[in-house]
C-alpha cells in the first residue's frame, strides 16, 4: 500500500469516527433529556435500568448486524446503505436549513425536559421502589434514538473494510461524553447547540451517501476518498444558501398573504 492509500484511509477513518460522534450526540442528547425527567420524578433505578437494558439490547444488534454484512458484495452494501445514508442526512440537513431560517422552531432541550416531566407527572423523588412506568419510559425512548445511532454506526461501518470500529467508537465515545456530562449536572444538556449539530451532521451524512452511492454506481471519484471533504463542503455551501432564500421566499409569502 503506498503513502496515497494510507492517506485515503486515515481520511475515511476520521471523517467515519466524526460522523459517527456528532450524529450519536445529537441523539443521546434527546434521550438523556427523557431519561433524566424520568428518573428525577420517578426514580432513578428503574429508569436507569430501563436505560441500561436498551443499551444491551442494542449493542446486541450492533454485533449481530456488523459482521453480516462483510459476506454481502461490497458494491451492492454501498448502494443500498448509501441510499439510505444519503435520506438520512438530507432529512437532517433540510430541517436545519429550515430551522435556521426559522421557518421551524429550534428544538429546545429544557422544554423538552419540562415537558417529559410534567407528563410523568408526580413529585420529584416521591417513588421510591421499583417503577414499571419508569423503566418502560427510559427503556422506549434509549431504544427510539439508540436504533438511530445504531443504523448509523452500520450504515458508517458498511462503507468500506475496517469502517465498523472507528463508526462504533465515535458513537460510544459520544454516549459517553453526554452521559456523563448529564448525569454530572442533573439536567438536560440544553446548553449543546443542538441544531448547529444536526445542520453539520446532515452536511456529514449527505457527502458520506452520496460518495458510497458512486461507488457501489462505480462511479471514479477524482481524487479517491479524497472526495468525501469536497462532497461535504458543496452541501455545506449549498446549505448555507439555501438558508436566505427560504427565509426570503416565506417572507414573501407572509406579505402576499
Amino acid at each position: 500500500m503506498g503513502i496515497g492509500s494510507e492517506h485515503f484511509d486515515a481520511t475515511r477513518l476520521l471523517t467515519t469516527l466524526v460522523a459517527a460522534f456528532l450524529a450519536s450526540l445529537v441523539e443521546c442528547v434527546e434521550a438523556l433529556t427523557v431519561v433524566l425527567a424520568v428518573g428525577s420524578v420517578r426514580g432513578w433505578r428503574s429508569a436507569l435500568a430501563g436505560a441500561g437494558a436498551a443499551l444491551v439490547v442494542l449493542a446486541a444488534v450492533v454485533a449481530a448486524l456488523g459482521p453480516a454484512l462483510t459476506r454481502i458484495p461490497l458494491q451492492m452494501v454501498q448502494l443500498v446503505v448509501g441510499s439510505m445514508v444519503l435520506l438520512f442526512g438530507l432529512r437532517w440537513l433540510r430541517k436545519a436549513i429550515l430551522r435556521s431560517a426559522g421557518l421551524i422552531p429550534l428544538h429546545d432541550e429544557a422544554a423538552a425536559f419540562a415537558k417529559s416531566t410534567a407528563t410523568m407527572g408526580g413529585q420529584t423523588g416521591q417513588f421510591r421502589g421499583w417503577d414499571n412506568l419508569a423503566f418502560a419510559a427510559a427503556f422506549n425512548i434509549t431504544m427510539l434514538e439508540g436504533t438511530e445511532v445504531v443504523f448509523i454506526v452500520i450504515a458508517l461501518g458498511a462503507g468500506g473494510t475496517g469502517l465498523l470500529l472507528p463508526a462504533g467508537l465515535g458513537a460510544a465515545a459520544a454516549l459517553l461524553v453526554v452521559g456523563g456530562l448529564g448525569f454530572a449536572l442533573q439536567r438536560p444538556l440544553a446548553r449543546v447547540p443542538e441544531n448547529t449539530l444536526k445542520f453539520i451532521v446532515g452536511v456529514l451524512l449527505s457527502g458520506f451517501g452520496t460518495f458510497w452511492v458512486g461507488e457501489g454506481a462505480g462511479v471514479p471519484w477524482p481524487g479517491g476518498d479524497l472526495a468525501i471533504p469536497c462532497l461535504m463542503a458543496a452541501y455545506l455551501a449549498l446549505a448555507i444558501c439555501l438558508v436566505p432564500i427560504c427565509r426570503g421566499l416565506a417572507s414573501v409569502a407572509e406579505v402576499e398573504g
